[in-house]
């Protein structure tokens, strides 16, 4: 199976001719310099704020979906939420998946669709990733082939099953290694887009920043006392409603000992004087 593979702007034909010198003849000095084709996974993020207030979220959403579909792309997901607030204004999550030839100039039409807020773009080079994956899979091949060929010359029927036993598990393998070249193929042929469409009321909300050295460590032990407190408290009130009862029959076990103590320590009756004769 063969790949697709992704290319930079500034790539160079797969194979490009080098002319011969003069005085030696063409066969002798023919040769070809083979550039390797890297295969690049695209990934890019944004956050995207309605700013016309004649445009809506959904309105902005729909418009990427056409300028990525007229690009030879596609929709490959869409959320909506409805975040708390006042106005209540819905953002739109939208996973497109644009093909690379197209990436950079589509990408540069999606950010005039709002004032982008956050954006960010990834690039992960699977070059060895997709040469390892074909070398597999021509070795799966090729050890499958030698097995049938070895299936047909066995003599016995234990020699039978254990041969087909491991096609089997070749089959198996090679299957799972061309599900993984068909998903390298694929992601290196599109490059994925995640926006996210923000109306121009909603509030972005950014986690809070870290404060390192002594003021930072001084706010995280506050924190830390906070909750050991209320921990505190917290045990403390479930203990209290079993304390009372637990109190009651403890003072009840005490009482009922310190009697018994007190019969068993009173001392015997001396028994009664003999009469003189």
């Amino acid at each position: 199976m063969q790949h697709a593979a992704a290319r930079n702007d500034l790539a160079l034909p797969a194979q490009r001719k080098v002319a011969a010198p003069s005085g030696q003849s063409a066969a002798g000095t023919r040769s070809s310099l083979v550039l390797s084709t890297q295969s690049i996974i695209y990934t890019a993020f944004m956050t995207v704020r309605v700013t016309n207030k004649l445009e809506t979220v959904t309105g902005q959403a729909t418009q990427a979906a056409n300028m990525v579909t007229a690009a030879g792309g596609y929709v490959a997901g869409e959320h909506e939420t409805f975040p708390p607030g006042t106005h209540r204004t819905p953002q739109i999550d939208i996973e497109l998946k644009i093909p690379v030839a197209q990436y950079f100039s589509t990408l540069a039409k999606l950010k005039t669709l709002g004032k982008p807020v956050s954006s960010s773009q990834q690039t992960r080079d699977v070059t060895q990733q997709v040469a390892d994956v074909s070398s597999r899979v021509a070795s799966s091949q090729a050890a499958i082939t030698q097995l049938r060929a070895l299936l047909k010359k066995a003599g016995s029927v234990g020699q039978l099953l254990s041969v087909q036993d491991q096609i089997n598990n070749q089959e198996s393998y090679l299957e799972a290694l061309l599900a993984q070249q068909r998903a390298l193929a694929h992601e290196t042929s599109y490059a994925t887009v995640t926006m996210v469409f923000i109306g121009h009321h909603a509030v972005v909300v950014k986690k809070p920043k870290k404060i390192p050295g002594f003021t930072g460590g001084l706010r995280g032990g506050s924190h830390a006392l906070r909750l050991v407190a209320d921990w505190g408290v917290t045990v403390l009130g479930s203990i209290l409603p079993f304390a009372i009862p637990l109190a009651l029959i403890g003072a009840l076990v005490y009482a009922s000992r310190r009697r018994l103590v007190r019969r068993k320590s009173r001392p015997a009756a001396s028994p009664p004087a003999a009469e003189a004769p």
